[in-house]
This record gives structure tokens, C-alpha cells and sequence, in this order.
């Protein structure tokens, strides 16, 4: 099974056509009576103008992300200056908001994103990106829960088309190819994310992958033979903890692991507890796996 490049998803926000090209003369429909349904922003701008090309695809993006709740029209102040003149725009980019009928809310200059949000977020009462975010990560990290691989990349990839950078999104598509067997992607999707990312999500999916790569090459079935045969052989439950933790049953990991600790917690230079570090970033901080697993290990370095 493959997915689809999150950044070539349609949104269903231009499929509402609410990013437009405006004219002076549709600027009457397109802004005026289009804004007594829902707030039009109104982006003037012109070809010449090099801070316009920030700002216009920063609104665009905010705008997708409002998922229909705000419209944008782009006004070409070179080819429609009336309103332009109307509403003294000295300066571009000016942006205006307006609401039935009448400009609310504006500012000039190619603010940052976080300004952006802020001012759709005024004229929306809060609703829109954030709230759909949200609710979208919920859904992509219940149908990872569920095995529903297909559906948890859906939600992923449309987080990832409104907010390219969202890190929960990225660790949440590598968890997908990561449960699908696919390493080499996994890591693709991955290094969309900062190297420094300290975003728990991200550092679960880095840890995982750090396990798979560590993984014995024999069989499981033979290394629980092994043990079966032996329980003081710590390196075959070692390897075995490694297989089980690449397959992605941490919990029999942490109970191989924690054995060898009990057994001899110096035993190759701690190798056993090192690798309790590991799974446990893996299964994510706050899991039952590694807080019941971080509990048993104190009880043993503690008794």
C-alpha cells in the first residue's frame, strides 16, 4: 500500500472557492456582499512588490486553513486601483477585513504567521486552523490505534497540507510507513522534522527506528527457543528484546529487559537498562508501557 504526497492533497477549502483573484469590478459581489455571509479579507498587492510574495502564500495558507470560515480576494492594485484609492492604500501589502459590508480590521507589511492566525482567528472567533488541526491529529492518531493505516495517513497528509511544518503530523506519517514495513520512508517522512526536534512524537518515531535498525538478524522463534533452553543466556533474550521491540511488541521487550537487569544489572555494560531507555522513548513517556516499566526498573536498581 502506498500514500499519496501530503503537499499534492486537494483542500477542500479552494474546492468553496475561497481564494479568488479580485477585480474593482466584482469587488461589490466578491467582497461586500460576499462579506454579510462570512469575513472576506482583501489582500492588495501587485506583481512588483517583493514582500507581497511572502505575505499573499502565508495568507493563502491560513486562509486553506480556516477550512471555508474566512475568504480571501487578491486585488492587483496595478490593474484595479479604485478601491485601492478608496480606501487609501499607500502602501502594499495592505490587507482589509471586512464584515457586512464594511472594513473591520487590517494591517500593512508582510507580517509573520503567527500574526496571520491571530487576525483570522479575531474575525472567526477563534475557529479554524487551530480547532481543525486538532481534530484531525485525533482522528490520524485514533486510526493509527485501530490498525486503520489508510485512514490515519489521510488525516495526517491534510494536516500536513494545511501546516507543512507541524511535527505531530510528520511523526505521525513516519508512524504510518513505520507500522507498514517501510523503513526508507519512515525515515524520508521524518527528516521533514527539525534534527533538533525535542517534539516527543517526533523523538518516539526516532527511537523506534533506532530499534528496528539494531534488530537481530535471526529468527524470533529461534531466539525464544534459545531462552526457553536457557533463561540465564542474556544475550539471546537481549536479541530477542530487540526483535520483539522492532515488531512492535514493546511490552514483552521491557519484561525481557527488566529480567536481565534483576539477573545482572552491569551485565554488558549495562546494555539491558540502556536499552529500557530506548523502548521506553519509544512507547512515549507518558504510555502505561513506560510508566509501568520505569516503576519495575526502580524497584530493581532500588531494592
Amino acid at each position: 500500500m502506498t500514500f499519496a504526497d501530503p503537499k499534492s492533497n486537494p483542500n477542500v477549502a479552494d474546492h468553496e472557492h475561497v481564494i479568488v483573484e479580485g477585480s474593482d469590478a466584482g469587488f461589490m459581489t466578491d467582497v461586500i456582499e460576499a462579506s454579510k455571509s462570512r469575513p472576506v479579507i482583501v489582500d492588495f498587492w501587485a506583481t512588483w512588490c517583493g514582500p507581497c510574495r511572502t505575505l499573499t502564500p502565508a495568507l493563502e495558507k491560513a486562509v486553506r486553513g480556516a477550512r471555508g470560515a474566512v475568504k480571501l480576494v487578491k486585488i492587483d492594485v496595478d490593474k484595479n486601483p479604485a478601491y485601492a484609492g478608496q480606501l487609501r492604500v499607500q502602501s502594499i501589502p495592505t490587507v482589509y477585513a471586512f464584515v457586512n459590508g464594511q472594513p473591520v480590521d487590517g494591517f500593512r507589511g508582510a507580517v509573520p504567521e503567527s500574526q496571520i492566525k491571530a487576525f483570522i482567528d479575531r474575525l472567526t472567533g477563534g475557529e479554524g486552523v487551530n480547532a481543525d488541526v486538532e481534530q484531525l491529529l485525533s482522528l490520524g492518531e485514533e486510526s493509527l490505534s485501530l490498525g486503520d493505516l489508510g485512514g490515519a495517513a489521510q488525516a495526517f497528509a491534510e494536516i500536513l497540507a494545511i501546516e507543512p511544518d507541524s511535527q505531530k503530523a510528520i511523526a505521525g506519517l513516519a508512524q504510518v510507513y513505520l507500522a507498514q514495513g517501510d523503513e526508507d520512508q519512515a525515515r524520508q517522512t521524518l527528516a521533514m522534522a527539525p534534527a533538533d526536534s525535542k517534539e516527543p512524537a517526533v523523538q518516539a518515531v526516532r527511537a523506534r527506528l533506532s530499534l528496528a535498525s539494531a534488530a537481530p538478524t535471526g529468527e524470533q522463534a529461534a531466539l525464544e527457543a534459545a531462552v526457553r533452553a536457557d533463561p540465564n543466556d542474556h544475550q539471546a533474550r537481549f536479541d530477542l528484546a530487540q526483535a520483539q521491540a522492532s515488531s512492535g511488541d514493546l511490552k514483552s521487550a521491557v519484561d525481557n529487559l527488566l529480567h536481565i537487569v534483576a539477573a545482572d544489572r552491569e551485565w554488558n555494560e549495562q546494555a539491558a537498562r540502556k536499552q529500557l531507555l530506548t523502548v521506553f522513548e519509544a512507547a512515549g513517556g507518558a504510555s502505561d508501557i513506560a510508566r509501568d516499566g520505569r516503576r519495575r526498573l526502580s524497584s530493581i536498581l532500588f531494592a
